[in-house]
């Protein structure tokens, strides 16, 4: 496998020194990462087809982009895939055409002729689509065996509009997927959060999919008032410094779920995720040293052995992260970069999602407020 990443801003592709040298009529994947503001005033598609004319080619939007070890906002982040033994195959659908995103998980999963599968990428619309039913579906149609990574498209912090495209220019309610194929291709993962708990563990006893009422047949938004003190004021602002870790029923590994916003009227608060009545969950908060430690803790989980450095790694963090980070942003980038070394080139975004599983041979979950990686390799 060979690997490039460019940045595109100011009508100019700059290539990162560490690139190998692929053969853009030769490549077979093209994943491009872009401020969806430049998205919606540039035909990316359109600029990526003419320089890699054979590659499957799939555009997202983001809250950041990711160019190795920078930060960016407003350019296009692109990575070029060229595989000696590996096929891919990529297959989209729009939610519109779905019931509900459950349905559409499960639909975009069985598009791929299952022989040979071994590896899912997936790039979502991050407004329409429900992350967690899409991932509840697409792990009740790809059973065992077949890992799933993948995110959300961003929009910056607006929430409002996202973008994904699939050999076509971007559109709002695209889901996205190349699918991997086999035995040649590596591909490992890595998740992790770096937030704080405190205070017990508590049972959701009220809830209709993202919206959470009650817990522990309190209100859900006076409760966590409560827990927040003083910060209670700066609601729904502060709600980024204070997230949720949520154990679903029948599973012994947390999740992460961000507060998107608030309903005094009812008292509840909505997440960027569902929490299923049943589910456990503790209050958690920001620890700037221990999300950059998260980060590095990923990586160290998606490195292919304790020696060797993948060609490629994918990274995938939560906008909320970024908000929090700030100019400090890049230092989780840079903890990465030091696990996994300057032979790894570094490409991803931030997202409203990221789909990775907790552990190893793990089903995907959808996660929020994490830095997900996924690193790849072609083994002889």
């Amino acid at each position: 496998m060979k690997a490039a990443i460019y940045s595109y801003h100011a009508d100019r592709y700059f290539g990162h020194p560490g690139n190998q040298p692929v053969n853009e009529n030769k490549a077979q994947l093209v994943l491009c990462f872009g401020g969806i503001d430049l998205l919606r005033k540039t035909d990316a598609y359109e600029l990526l087809k003419k320089r890699f004319p054979a590659a499957a080619i799939a555009i997202c939007s983001t809250s950041g982009e990711i160019f190795h070890t920078e930060v960016m906002d407003d350019t296009l982040s692109i990575t070029v895939m060229e595989f000696e033994q590996t096929q891919i195959q990529s297959n989209q659908i729009n939610i519109a055409a779905y019931p509900d995103s459950y349905e559409a998980g499960k639909e975009l999963i069985r598009l791929f002729p299952r022989e040979g599968l071994s590896y899912v990428l997936v790039l979502s619309d991050g407004i329409y689509v429900n992350g967690s039913e899409l991932v509840r579906g697409m792990n009740e149609s790809a059973g065992e065996g077949i890992l799933i990574t993948g995110g959300l498209a961003g929009d910056g912090s607006r929430f409002s509009s996202t973008l994904v495209g699939l050999n076509a220019p971007p559109q709002e309610g695209v889901i996205a997927a190349i699918g991997f194929y086999g035995n040649k291709i590596r591909v490992q993962h890595g998740s992790r959060g770096g937030w704080e708990t405190f205070g017990m563990e508590k049972l959701v006893t009220k809830s209709s999919y993202n919206v959470l009422y009650q817990i522990d047949n309190y209100n859900a938004l006076e409760l966590y008032k409560q827990y927040l003190g003083p910060e209670a004021e700066s609601l729904p602002g502060s709600a980024l410094l204070f997230p949720l870790s949520v154990r679903l029923p029948g599973t012994d590994e947390p999740v992460v779920r961000t507060i998107l916003s608030i309903d005094n009227n009812s008292g509840s608060l909505t997440f960027a995720g569902d929490i299923p009545e049943g589910s456990m969950v503790r209050f958690m908060k920001a620890n700037f040293d221990k999300l950059t430690n998260a980060a590095s803790g990923a990586a160290e989980s998606a490195r292919t052995s304790s020696h060797a450095s993948p060609g490629l790694a994918l990274l995938i963090s939560c906008v909320g992260r970024k908000i929090i980070l700030k100019k400090r942003t890049d230092e989780e980038v840079e903890a990465v970069n030091e696990v996994l070394g300057d032979q790894t080139l570094l490409s991803g975004f931030y997202s409203h999602g990221e789909i990775s599983p907790n552990r190893i041979g793990g089903r995907c979950e959808l996660h929020n407020q994490t830095m997900t990686i996924t690193t790849f390799d072609e083994i002889q």
